[in-house]
């Protein structure tokens, strides 16, 4: 069976009636019996008790429909720190390991849905690590070149998804183990947002940080998952639940802006061949409708820098001593050396960390306001499984560069494809947003990878049409010209901040309008006239979408919303006045916009 597990494929395939959950599962079966001894697995349903699980789902099919299931008979696997009733949980540790009573909520959840476990699948040890190779169940094999590394700590989770053994699979991520396994295995790594995705059964590496990751063959795929398994849970401190009207993909805006780091914080190690491919990402978006937005990534970096040293160094080392009732001798010689790092952090430090951290989300904050997301490389470079032995927590902070901080920072991440290097490896890029902007992310995201157009994992199988849910967020901002004492500087601009509204940009009206004094003499009246106005300044704002109402509640006829021509070509919301108003009124186009006028009053005065 020839057939591509990617889920469109594999729905459509159910469907017409040419494959069937047993089916599918025996060629799971075959496949990996293929890979052998490959380190992917830790544990796995056996065959006879998965064929019979499939034919369960078939059943259940025929009494409730495929419709009742939306992930039916698609295969999956659990990262060996996530509770799986019936599987021993055991965080690549064996001397940890034990049998949970019930499976976590979120596999629960799957099963409901569907969805057919296949097994649970080798991490680097209780979740620490970047690289792949810290466990003592052996390194999953890099599907590209086996020489180098798979990617951590979910590589076994990344490595069943590209090679075909499953159609998705469940990973965690505190700093960075759902999106570097995927940028080294050519496939998607979906970070969610903190919290939207209970943690509970989960084997804490950071409690606070800890994430539930996806990874699938395509991001809409990933984003089915995560519509899934999303889900607040009062058993869980640290859940969340989604703002209203959530839907885990959005709506592709026409416009957006995108952030990048300053050419001189573009880290790659040596690596210019992934140098070059960020350049690539970088066009692939401005195409899509991206502008590109210099920014500093220094408070960025320095956030990231905290994570394993200080306050949540100590996080992780009393959570792994807790669970291994401090019996550091049953561990992996690196995550021990890791841990007894934070023997030596006091009550102090972790004070002093969280404040740190407190004033670079401050620092971090205002560049928001001037982009949509951020691009950047999801690792600077993949190194070999000899380098990494050479060198273990050199080579794994070298892959968490751009990672790290993403949790500390409250942000939402996707991982994609982005091409691959003259050595046939693949290498990746992240976008990342504030907190529950997971749709705007996905929606950028599956139009990124359509325009890479790449093949799914390490199978020859091309990349399917795009197909967006029939469910879809709205883009959460909607941009709006302003030209009066909304501007920058002027009266009203804290209205705008109020709102939690980000300038987009400066630009100028096209020569069609004119614009007036109206008669209070503290507001302008826009008007179009078609081939006798000038040009007039403008600030295009975005606005959150739910705060679009309180500020047009606060326009006063004779102005109104209507569109605006821009001297770029594009068109914008913006504040228009009705033609009756300016009747007798000052007119002010020759000075170019409303603050060069309020200007010219000022020197007047002088």
């Amino acid at each position: 069976m020839p057939l591509s597990l990617d889920f469109s494929s594999l729905q459509r395939a159910y469907a017409e009636g040419a494959a069937s959950p047993v089916a599918v599962a025996r060629e799971i079966a075959a496949r990996i019996r293929a890979r052998g001894e490959d380190a992917v697995w830790i544990s796995r349903i056996p065959e006879d008790a998965l064929l019979e699980a499939a034919a369960a789902l078939e059943r259940r099919a025929a009494a409730e429909s495929i419709g009742a299931m939306p992930l039916y008979g698609l295969p999956f696997a659990v990262k060996d720190n996530i509770d799986v009733a019936g599987q021993p949980t055991t965080a690549a540790c064996p001397g940890f390991a034990y049998q949970p009573v019930q499976s976590a909520p979120v596999v629960a959840r799957l099963v409901a849905a569907g969805a057919l476990l296949v097994g649970k699948t080798n991490l680097d040890q209780f979740a620490t690590g970047l690289v792949g190779t810290r466990s003592p169940y052996g390194v999953p094999r890099n599907p590209f070149d086996p020489d180098f590394i798979p990617g951590g700590s979910s590589s076994g989770s990344a490595v069943a998804v590209a090679t075909g053994l499953v159609a998705f699979s469940l990973g965690t991520d505190t700093a960075g183990s759902g999106r570097v396994p995927a940028s080294f295995n050519n496939i998607v790594g979906l970070k969610p947002t903190r919290g939207l995705v209970s943690a509970r059964g989960v084997v804490p590496a950071c409690r606070s940080l800890d994430c539930v990751s996806v990874f699938a063959l395509t991001v809409s795929d990933a984003a089915a998952v995560l519509e899934v398994i999303r889900s607040a849970d009062p058993e869980d401190g640290y859940s969340r639940p989604a703002p209203p009207g959530f839907a885990c993909f959005g709506t592709m805006p026409a416009r957006f802006a995108f952030g990048v780091p300053r050419p001189a914080q573009r880290e790659f190690f040596g690596n210019a061949d992934a140098a070059a491919l960020f350049e690539t990402a970088i066009a692939r978006l401005t195409l899509l409708g991206g502008m590109p937005v210099e920014i500093d990534l220094a408070p960025f970096l320095e956030a990231g820098s905290l994570l394993y040293r200080g306050a949540w160094l100590a996080e992780r080392m009393a959570a792994i001593d807790d669970a291994i009732e401090h019996d550091r001798a049953i561990l992996h010689p690196v995550t021990r050396r890791i841990i007894a790092n934070g023997d030596a952090v006091s009550g102090a430090a972790v004070f002093r960390d969280r404040h740190r951290l407190a004033e670079l989300r401050r620092q971090t904050e205002p560049v928001w306001r001037g982009i949509d997301v951020m691009l950047l490389p999801t690792t600077g470079t993949i190194h070999r499984i000899a380098e990494v032995e050479a060198d273990p927590l050199g080579a794994n902070e070298r892959l968490g560069h751009y990672t790290n901080f993403t949790n500390l920072l409250d942000l939402s991440a996707i991982a994609v494809p982005n091409g691959f290097q003259p050595n046939g490896l693949p290498a990746g890029v992240t976008l990342l947003a504030p907190a529950f902007h997971d749709p705007l992310l996905a929606a950028l995201a599956a139009s990124f990878q359509a325009q890479a157009d790449l093949p799914l994992g390490a199978t020859d199988t091309p990349l399917p049409p795009l197909q967006p849910p029939t469910t879809a967020a709205v883009f959460p901002y909607v941009p709006i010209a302003v030209i009066g004492a909304h501007l920058s500087g002027q009266p009203l601009n804290g209205e705008l901040l109020a709102l939690g509204a980000r300038l987009r940009q400066a630009n100028r009206t096209t020569a069609d309008y004119r614009l007036y004094v109206l008669p209070d003499g503290r507001r302008p009246g826009l008007v179009r006239m078609p081939g006798a106005g000038g040009t007039i300044e403008v600030e295009v704002w975005d606005v959150p979408a739910a705060g679009v109402g309180a500020l047009l509640s606060g326009i006063r006829p004779p102005l109104g919303l209507g569109t605006i021509s821009l001297a770029d070509g594009s068109e914008v919301s913006g504040f228009l006045c009705e033609s009756y108003a300016v009747e007798g009124a000052r007119d002010i186009t020759a000075f170019g916009g409303w603050r060069a006028w309020r200007e010219s009053l000022a020197r007047d005065i002088t």
